[in-house]
């Protein structure tokens, strides 16, 4: 079978046979956090060396260590770098173990993925997109702020995204509280003040509005009814496009980011019409993302309602 996922098989736009589709789409959905968390557990990673199981189990560790770094600094530790790693393979088992981190890493690993395709066959610049950067210059102030925020935390992303990191201020609150839970009863042997205190700080310090994804759901929220430009990706980039995509379709992000896969081609097509792309334009935008894509969706008669209830009777409902 071909990257394309044989869309022939999809039979558009026949509900019974899309609806198997999903089915099937869903059940490989199902088996990805299992997987993932028996590669990333796996301590002969030379059996492994899939790109995104690799990135993901990079950020769980950088997460762990950064926790770590926290703790040794709370109790007292002299040596501090020392103390994280000692301790980071077995805190980052506890991660590796908990699926909203695993999801979101995961998602953020075909973020960089989609984003470095687009990069090295289009030239798209992983920060700066021609978007971004017309959205910059918009005669809307509200506009032209959000996209300089978004820039910058772009910019950050990049760096970060290089070094496999992923700092504790840019989870969401969701994954943001499990990685302090997995923390917590790692460090349960010493659950001190000065643990506790050291949780506090950075509960305190913690401010989901201000990370990355949250600006850039800021600039999709400016641009308001022009924000279907940004589901246009050649010139919108990897970053927008997602969270665009996410916020038109009322689909989780991670989920959004997961339909990039040549798996989901169905999801991500129902995805582009329920956020109000015309059939056409679905079918540019699938072949940007699936060169080798070998057949048309054929969505013509289907509207953006249907293909946003399609989508909320599976995995885009429960996220």
């Amino acid at each position: 079978m071909t990257r394309a996922v044989a869309l022939a098989d999809a039979g558009w736009p026949e509900p019974a046979a899309l609806r198997d589709a999903l089915t099937r789409a869903d059940a490989q959905l199902d088996m990805v956090s299992p997987v993932l968390e028996h590669l990333l557990s796996a301590r002969d990673q030379s059996l492994f060396s899939d790109f995104l199981v690799a990135r993901v189990r990079g950020m769980l560790i950088d997460v762990a260590r950064q926790m770590l770094r926290v703790q040794a600094e709370a109790t007292g530790e002299k040596a501090r770098e020392q103390f994280a790693q000692s301790h980071c393979d077995a805190l980052a088992e506890r991660l590796f173990a908990t699926p909203v981190l695993v999801t979101h890493c995961h998602a953020l690993a075909l973020e960089w993925q989609l984003g470095l395709d687009l990069e090295n066959r289009f030239g798209v610049d992983q920060v700066l997109s021609s978007l971004i950067q017309q959205k910059i210059g918009d005669e809307d102030p509200e506009v032209a702020s959000a996209a300089m925020a978004a820039l910058a935390a772009q910019t950050r992303f990049v760096r970060q995204q290089r070094r496999m990191a992923l700092p504790l201020t840019e989870l969401d609150a969701e994954c943001f509280h499990a990685a302090l839970q997995s923390w917590r009863a790692y460090g349960s042997d010493d659950c001190s003040d000065a643990l506790t205190r050291a949780e506090g700080r950075l509960r305190s310090t913690y401010d989901e509005g201000e990370s990355r994804l949250a600006l850039l759901a800021r600039l999709v929220a400016a641009l308001g009814r022009r924000s279907l430009e940004a589901l246009i990706v050649q010139s919108s980039g990897a970053a927008l496009f997602l969270s665009a995509l996410a916020i038109r379709s009322d689909q989780p992000r991670s989920m959004v980011a997961r339909s990039t896969n040549a798996g989901q081609i169905v999801r991500l097509a129902l995805g582009l019409r329920a956020a109000g792309l015309k059939a056409g334009d679905v079918d540019a935008q699938l072949l940007t993302i699936h060169p080798d894509m070998t057949r048309a969706t054929e969505l013509d008669d289907l509207g953006t309602r249907e293909a946003s209830r399609w989508l909320s009777t599976g995995k885009g409902a429960a996220g």
